[in-house]
């Protein structure tokens, strides 16, 4: 066990401090059984949060609510609604440039109305968390499940995790801070679950005891200092190149760029050793059929897998737990014998088939079937799956 495992140190709410490896591979842990809302909560409740900022929109009203709770009994620094949520990621800014470790929440068209403050959060290269309970933003209004909006976030800057169940979404939410405050990495971090699927879902859940928590965010350590007393806003106005030089200007920001996706990049290791790996595989390895999946679609792209089993057909599940950055090493590895290779997804635009596609373009002669695809808030059930390999594979014979 580590020096800091062993400290007797408490934070505000009387929690003994550990490190992020104690509190997720060593700590004991109970049986529970909740919501994914629920365990959002449990998980804040051991990560020392200074500040979160809410704004209630379906799937995720009640996590923001159950953080304003964790607020009131004493183990969240601050907490307040947000004018609407624009305003709210606005304010997480403030709270993050400040040196405050800051979560939030939001679900379809809240991300949309916010999508501005994204890319200003990864350009101020701030650590906080939005978690996203994914839901659908179309017109006319529906709240049911979709993730089409993921596809409106791939390319702001920030990392994009991507839970299956509600065990995953409390081990992500407590390993993120880790990684975004690592000064290496240190830009925002989005948690991604697929909104009622997941968040309205009671599941059983292994949780360590709740007087351990992450040690305090030290913003100290941070490529940019904080916004405090002594120092002023200087992330944007301590040297005004725009005023100099447009050449100046179109250099710095072009270079800002690519440094918040490198940042992301190097975020790879820390990701690996939290989540035991960007991507899990299950099933046979020499198989000629793969999913390629992420979130609840992955879960299904399992039981399609059981179910061919049965048939005496061989098939892999690959389950992309990270977006950004996306796994190419890992997922070139796990379809190297694939044939065919499904990306059953929960939107109609199919995002994930473009990245798997773009990812394999030239290093795999598998064919890629971005099918089956469901959205709106239909199920997708194992039945789906399976009529899509049987008529490809018949067709390919």
């Amino acid at each position: 066990m580590s020096i800091k495992n062993m400290t007797k140190e408490k934070n505000w709410s009387g929690q003994t401090m550990v490190s992020t490896d104690y509190l997720l591979f060593e700590a004991p842990r109970e049986k529970h059984f909740m919501t994914g809302s629920e365990v959002l909560k449990e998980a804040m409740k051991r990560c020392t949060v200074d500040a979160s900022v809410s704004y209630p929109i379906t799937p995720q009203s009640e996590a923001a609510h159950l953080i304003g709770e964790l607020w009131a009994e004493g183990y969240v620094g601050t907490y307040f609604r947000g004018e609407n949520e624009f305003g709210v990621m606005s304010e997480v800014a403030g709270c993050a440039m400040a040196g405050a470790r800051t979560v939030t929440t939001t679900s379809g068209p809240g991300t949309l109305r916010a999508m501005e403050n994204f890319p200003m959060w990864s350009g101020t290269r701030i650590p906080c968390q939005l978690v996203l309970m994914a839901r659908g933003i179309n017109s006319p209004l529906t709240i049911q499940p979709d993730n089409l909006e993921v596809s409106f976030l791939l390319e702001t800057g920030c990392m994009i995790w991507y839970a299956e169940n509600v065990q995953e979404l409390f081990d992500m939410s407590i390993a993120a801070f880790t990684v975004a405050e690592m000064p290496d990495v240190h830009v925002p971090i989005i948690t991604a679950v697929d909104g009622f699927f997941v968040s309205h879902t009671r599941e059983s859940v292994m949780l360590p005891a709740d007087d351990i928590a992450l040690f305090p965010y030290n913003p100290y350590k941070a490529p940019l200092p904080p916004i405090d007393s002594e120092m002023p806003p200087g992330r944007f106005l301590r040297d005004p190149f725009v005023m100099k030089s447009n050449y100046i200007s179109y250099a710095t920001h072009a270079s800002w760029q690519w440094e918040v996706r490198s940042a992301v990049d190097r975020s790879r290791p820390y990701a690996k050793h939290f989540l035991n790996g960007l991507a899990h595989v299950t099933g046979d390895q020499d198989a000629e059929i793969v999913f390629v999946a992420c979130g609840t679609a992955s879960h299904q792209a399992k039981e399609a897998n059981r179910e061919l089993t049965k048939m005496g057909i061989k098939s892999k599940v690959v389950k992309l737990r990270t977006i950004r950055p996306f796994p190419h090493a890992e997922l070139l590895e796990a379809t190297k014998s694939a044939k065919y290779i499904f990306v059953p997804e929960f939107n109609i635009v199919g995002w994930l088939e473009k990245e798997v596609t773009q990812s394999l373009y030239g290093k795999s002669e598998a064919k890629v079937i971005g099918r089956p695809r469901v959205a709106g808030g239909m199920s997708m059930p194992v039945e789906a799956i399976l009529k899509e390999v049987l008529e490809n594979v018949e067709k390919g014979a």
